[in-house]
């Protein structure tokens, strides 16, 4: 880095990337620094430099001092260690130490005290909110929502009837057919943990999923004009049950609060629905199998004269962007509800399904509210071509 190019710094003052230490002398404290730009995105933070943006330069002595702390913060204070990076830039007489911290590959990072720290505005703050923990683990790939024991469910609360004939049609074989007691072939398929359901086996198979994880549903309004009305709408329904139902009564709310089109048809016909219908089955079953499941919020869906919206609780995971998947990435949030979703929901999988709404009806949008925790998709009516 230029001289230059540290003073222009300077001078725009600290944000969430840029941080002024006039000197350091703790380890423990400059690793707290560390992690916190670890797990939010990395950052610089420039040694020599005071709040109120005056150079502090550090001489020979100091620069060799410094350098030895950053070493064993980054090396001994820091879990997992890290490796910043460092450039002396001279200003005026003496030294300013360049501490450059990478985007962490191995997040959630954390001091010897154990404290997860991230970045907050030009400040940090120490996560203590039990869900933000587990997103930063799940981000990581260390957890998953969909893999964890519900607290209360056993095995007696499955549907087997239903669990039946989906071992039926998913493998192909009878249940009774295989050497093993039921037990087992629910802890294999990841649907039981010690005796107790995961978020998967409640969402599937229970007999009643809303007596377990009530907030996992989705809530459909159909509102007159194009803004949300806090006392009127046309049609609101609170969808709970296993996925599958929710699908299916998810897709016939919002059907049945759509226009027909003739499309060259006879008048004495039903006419086509003014969204193909493979649109919303992908953008429905999507919201369904991806959404965040740390995040204790229902999926909504709202009908409005110009359009659909489709809000699903979790921003997109890891690097994965809205211009990934209008191209067919996909970063596979929950691995063990995915298995099995194409069983139970027209699901293929394998990140096709926004490429397929997309080909059969191009007006749709797509935010990544990272700072909301959400993710929306918007289809626009009347664009059917």
């Amino acid at each position: 880095m230029e001289t230059t190019e540290l003073l222009e710094i300077v001078a725009r003052g600290e944000d969430s990337r840029h941080q002024f230490k006039a000197d350091a002398t703790n380890a423990l404290a400059l690793a707290s620094e560390i992690v916190a730009f670890a797990n939010s995105g990395g950052g610089q933070i420039f040694i020599g430099v005071a709040d109120d943006r005056t150079i502090h330069a550090h001489d020979q002595a100091s620069v060799a001092r410094l350098n030895q702390l950053i070493g064993n913060a980054a090396a001994q204070s820091v879990r997992p260690p890290i490796n910043p990076l460092t450039e002396n830039v001279a200003v005026g007489t003496g030294v300013v130490i360049v501490l450059t911290v990478p985007d962490g590959l191995s997040k959630p990072y954390m001091d010897n005290a154990g404290g997860i720290w991230v970045k907050s505005g030009s400040d940090k703050r120490k996560v203590t909110a039990r869900e933000e923990m587990q997103r930063m683990f799940q981000s990581a790939q260390l957890v998953h929502g969909d893999d964890l024991p519900v607290s209360g469910t056993s095995m007696a609360d499955i549907d087997m009837d239903y669990f039946r004939e989906f071992f039926r049609t998913r493998f192909e074989q009878e249940l009774e057919e295989q050497n093993l007691s039921l037990g087992q072939v629910l802890e294999n398929m990841r649907l039981v943990t010690n005796g107790r359901l995961t978020v998967t086996g409640v969402l599937l198979f229970a007999k009643d999923p809303r007596a377990f994880l009530p907030v996992f549903h989705i809530k459909a309004v159909c509102y007159p004009g194009n803004d949300i009305h806090v006392t009127t709408y046309l049609d609101s329904e609170d969808i709970f049950g296993r996925i599958a139902t929710q699908f299916e009564k998810a897709l016939a709310f919002v059907l049945r609060n759509l226009r027909r089109e003739q499309r060259g048809q006879g008048v004495n016909t039903t006419g086509e629905v003014e969204v193909p219908r493979i649109v919303l089955e992908e953008l429905i079953a999507n919201a369904l199998i991806h959404r965040d499941y740390f995040v204790s919020a229902p999926i909504r869906i709202f009908i409005f004269d110009d359009r659909i919206e489709i809000v699903s609780p979790g921003h997109l995971p890891n690097n994965l962007t809205v211009a990934n998947i209008r191209t067919g990435n996909s970063n596979i949030r929950n691995p063990i509800l995915t298995s099995y979703a194409t069983k139970v929901l027209p699901y293929r999988g394998l990140g096709t399904g926004i490429v397929r709404a997309l080909r059969a009806y191009p007006t749709i949008e797509f935010e990544d509210d990272r700072d909301g925790n959400l993710f929306r998709a918007v289809i626009r009516r009347g664009q059917r071509p």
